[in-house]
């Protein structure tokens, strides 16, 4: 059981999910007889329906659809039971084993009902509005307008039907390899002789200690353990990129990112407005890398200091009082989004516990409507893990809010996923800073607050740069060498530091580890929009209090029914308005100078 009660007050220990109710108490058997029976169901539809959409009625269609729902709900069970099960265990073979077995599963039972986007988006406008105006849809309305969007780049059946069955053994396998050849590295700690190698995820966060000897030489560690395998990742990124280009081309797609952003629901040009306001504004990072240095006694900061801490502060959270702390300032924005996440702890809908092959980071699984969501993440007590718990437990509530909306509609687009768990974590993080009165308990925090933000948003935003540069590359020069791979990645890296960082020659290959590049092309700026969204929501409510609150609770429960710009307009905010994303950016500059301000409270030698 999760700590409800205090049980475990002083760790999370015993702080573990219970994924059997995702398959009825099933376990993987009931995983595979989920999928089964969801096959020979999709496969009757198949029959039935395949090739008559456009003479169906408005009510046999709707029929349809709701057919589809419960296929989406059983399916989706079944792959979060497999993928949730193997992120709480990734050393157990049954685990990836059970999840190759899905991936295989759902691309036959995909192709089976591929027919029915292709038919769909065919239809007559004047069709499709008769669908769409009837009660049986209310529920799928804006996801049916979604698909067709795609009109003009769908392929034929045959095509799509060929792509959906290749799928476990095209992009989605390379992919796997990837991640298979990151798993393998083990990184030696340096200075620790005789302790086990750790995980590259792992010995990553070493690069926050205090010690720059110790961070030089864990960045110096890290770097030997990327290259012996380098030129195999570097093979599978060129097949992926190629791999991409291929099928921009034959689905007529204009830029690299244009799937992508029909994907988020955004224009290309809202798109380049953002990356072009976050790129002019780079200086607010420089800004504050350049004050750490001064806070850390160093000249010029460089790669591998980027991340590490400006003060000695070590202070502990028990479980019981992250948690409490989390859901109070939850319940004390809104009573009802306290409740909801007050349910993740006394469920079992947690699993917090740090262990040996547990998968690193953090996140929050929606699952499916019918079931409720889960959270991951490893608690060890720093305010750091308190923040992760509030940032996770938005995105929980997020889920919980929107589930009737319905499998089609429970998901936003990525641009507005971030929107709940920026805002809890926000509402946590200022609980915190008014509980310090220390300069340099205040100035720990806010180094944290404005470093996740230039993370979040311009880090992000340079990544996306590097991006658009190898696949522009790899479409106009062809195969890109390591070193080619290195000097794209290093020119975006020098664009968006500046003379704020300086850059070892080691950093030039810390591109091939990066999984967004490889699972989810175009992905990363989606945080950079979603940051800036969700401050300039937090601001609305802190101008208008109160009477905000339910207008964010609207926001929540609407889940992906609308689209972004409609979204923004619930809580008063104007996605269309050219200025938006300076607005946003402003509130970022405003957080840095807060942190300036706390460090020369904590350190007035600085100012002079």
């Amino acid at each position: 059981m999760s700590d409800a009660t205090g049980t475990a007050a002083d760790s999370a220990t015993e702080v573990v999910w219970d994924l059997e109710p995702l398959v009825d108490g099933g376990g993987a058997d009931g995983v595979r007889a989920i999928l089964e029976d969801a096959q020979t169901k999709a496969e009757a539809i198949e029959q039935e329906f395949s090739g008559t959409i456009a003479d169906r009625s408005p009510e046999e269609i709707a029929g349809l659809v709701a057919q589809l729902a419960d296929l989406s709900e059983a399916v989706g069970r079944a792959g979060n039971y497999a993928m949730l099960a193997f992120s709480a265990d990734t050393e157990d073979p049954a685990n990836g084993a059970l999840v190759a077995d899905i991936q295989e599963r759902a691309s036959r039972l995909e192709s089976a009902l591929l027919f029915f986007e292709l038919e769909w988006a065919a239809v007559t406008d004047e069709q499709a509005e008769a669908v769409l105006a009837h009660p049986g849809t209310e529920q799928a309305r804006h996801h049916l307008r979604s698909i067709r969007r795609y009109r003009d780049h769908l392929l034929t059946e045959a095509e799509e039907k060929l792509l959906a069955e290749t799928g476990p053994t095209g992009s989605s396998a390379w992919a796997r390899l990837h991640g298979e050849t990151l798993s393998r590295i083990r990184v030696p700690v340096p200075g620790e002789e005789g302790a086990d190698d750790e995980p590259l995820t792992v010995i990553l966060n070493r690069l926050s200690s205090g010690d720059r000897e110790h961070r030089k030489a864990v960045a110096e560690a890290v770097t030997e353990s990327l290259k012996p395998e380098l030129k195999t990742r570097a093979f599978i990124f060129n097949t992926l990129l190629q791999d991409k280009a291929i099928g921009d081309r034959l689905r007529k797609y204009p830029t690299w990112l244009a799937s992508r952003n029909l994907s988020n629901e955004a224009s290309d040009e809202s798109v380049q407005a953002l990356v072009t306001a976050v790129k002019d504004r780079y200086e607010i990072g420089r800004r504050w890398y350049r004050l750490k240095a001064k806070l850390l006694g160093l000249e010029t900061l460089s790669d591998y200091d980027r991340v590490a801490v400006v003060t000695t502060d070590d202070a502990r959270i028990s479980w019981t009082d992250g948690r409490d702390l989390v859901l109070d300032s939850y319940r004390a924005f809104s009573p009802d989004l306290g409740a909801a996440a007050e349910h993740f702890f006394t469920n079992d809908y947690i699993d917090a516990a740090p262990r040996q092959g547990k998968r690193g980071g953090a996140f929050c699984a929606y699952t499916v409507p019918s079931r409720h969501p889960y959270v991951l993440m490893s608690y060890t007590g720093s305010r750091r893990d308190v923040l992760t718990l509030a940032h996770e437990l938005g995105h929980g509530v997020h889920a919980s809010l929107a589930r009737p909306r319905g499998p089609f509609e429970q998901h936003t687009p990525l641009t507005v996923a971030e929107t709940a768990s920026v805002f809890g974590e926000t509402l946590v993080f200022d609980r915190l800073l008014e509980q310090s009165t220390d300069p340099e308990d205040r100035l720990s925090l806010l180094a944290e607050n404005i470093e996740g933000a230039i993370a979040t948003v311009f880090r992000q935003v340079a990544m996306n740069d590097f991006e658009a540069r190898i696949h522009t590359a790899r479409r106009e020069e062809g195969e890109l060498s390591v070193e080619r791979f290195n000097e794209l990645w290093r020119a975006s890296q020098v664009d968006f530091f500046g003379d704020s960082v300086e850059l070892s020659e080691g950093y030039d290959i810390w591109w091939s580890y990066i999984p967004h590049f490889i699972n989810t092309p175009g992905y990363v700026y989606a945080y950079a929009f979603g940051q800036l969204l969700a401050l300039s929501i937090y601001k609305r409510y802190r101008d208008t209090g109160a009477g905000f609150v339910p207008d964010y609770l609207e926001l929540l429960a609407a889940g992906g029914s609308r689209s972004p710009e409609q979204l923004g307009e619930i809580v008063g905010v104007d996605l269309a308005d050219p200025g938006f994303w300076h607005a946003g950016l402003d509130l970022v500059e405003e957080l840095g100078k807060q942190a300036e301000e706390a460090a020369y409270a904590a350190r007035p030698e600085l100012a002079k």
